[in-house]
């Protein structure tokens, strides 16, 4: 719902509700109610804020304020920019200042009765080399300082088809970070209940917009748990069970056409539904992690809950 969109704003995001957010928060006032901030700024902006003692202490300030406004039990960070915006160059630079940052926001938090959730790209060991996975967050000085560490063990594939989460990259996700904090109980999961549909190939003219027309030509788009059903009916498509990721894969037809020209893309798609969800939990519940956490509130449906729940038997 939120993200930081200057040194001192932060802000709902403009496609969520204000009616239906209100309805949310009252529904959930007897839970613990921790929202994720997401760093909306451009490349190199949030390192340079925490680069500086003074205005990451103004940035810090904003948080908390935003936390006691909203009466909120905690907060969760979900600042991206540094892993797939930033460069790798400018690791080494800004690690030493997120742990900064990371360890006086917790103080002000904790002394003001609230948590403090960080949601961070995977590591794969304790190290810091181009096979440690994203060593900017280091994730062993930061341990000591949160309440708890969500590991985005998803989007394993993003600019081509495959897997979303496979389970052996899970399970390497989960390794890594326990090697690197040595506090499994402080680590949650991170599971994905999302997939991902990408256009592979392309037969005919595809239509070029323009003023005259309204035709789109889709890339790469997503699905849910809760909406990859309705795809499948309406494409027609037979499934496919991958045992080694735990995900399902189809492929469908897809016709794009004007008054001139048409063309058939080729579509296909990667998802994770409720069983992989359990799958997914079940490497967290053998590695002794502190919780998972579903990716995202809204992709779910009762399926999901129903593998969370009770035992469930992949295919």
């Amino acid at each position: 719902w939120f993200k930081v969109t200057g040194l001192t704003r932060i802000e709902t995001d403009r496609n969520a509700s204000s009616d239906l957010t209100k309805k949310f928060l009252d529904n959930t006032r007897d839970a613990l109610v921790v929202p994720s901030i997401v760093d909306g700024l451009a490349a190199g902006q949030m390192a340079a804020i925490l680069a500086n003692p003074e205005t990451r202490r103004r940035h810090i300030g904003a948080i908390v304020k935003f936390a006691q406004d909203g009466d909120y039990d905690g907060i969760d960070l979900n600042y991206e920019q540094f892993a797939f915006a930033d460069g790798r160059d400018t690791w080494e630079s800004t690690r030493p200042n997120w742990v900064s940052f990371v360890a006086e926001l917790a103080k002000e938090l904790h002394d003001d009765k609230r948590t403090l959730t960080v949601s961070i790209p995977p590591v794969y060991d304790a190290e810091r080399t181009p096979q440690s996975g994203y060593w900017v967050y280091d994730y062993a000085a930061i341990v000591k300082h949160v309440d708890h560490i969500r590991i985005m063990a998803y989007d394993y594939s993003v600019g081509e088809p495959g897997p979303i989460a496979p389970l052996d990259f899970v399970r390497q996700a989960i390794n890594g970070a326990i090697k690197a904090t040595g506090k499994p109980k402080k680590l949650v999961l991170g599971i994905p209940a999302y997939g991902r549909n990408w256009p592979v190939s392309s037969t005919g003219v595809c239509p070029l917009p323009d003023a005259g027309n309204d035709i789109t030509v889709p890339g790469r788009t997503s699905v849910t748990a809760r909406s990859v059903a309705d795809l499948i009916e309406r494409r027609n498509a037979t499934p496919i069970y991958n045992s080694t990721t735990a995900e399902w894969s189809f492929q469908y037809k897809l016709e794009i056409s004007d008054a001139t020209t048409t063309c058939v893309q080729t579509r296909q798609v990667h998802y994770v539904d409720a069983l992989g969800v359990r799958a997914r939990m079940d490497l967290a519940i053998d590695a002794r992690l502190g919780g998972v956490a579903l990716w995202a509130l809204g992709f779910d449906n009762d399926d999901v809950w129903d593998a969370i729940l009770f035992d469930a038997t992949l295919p």
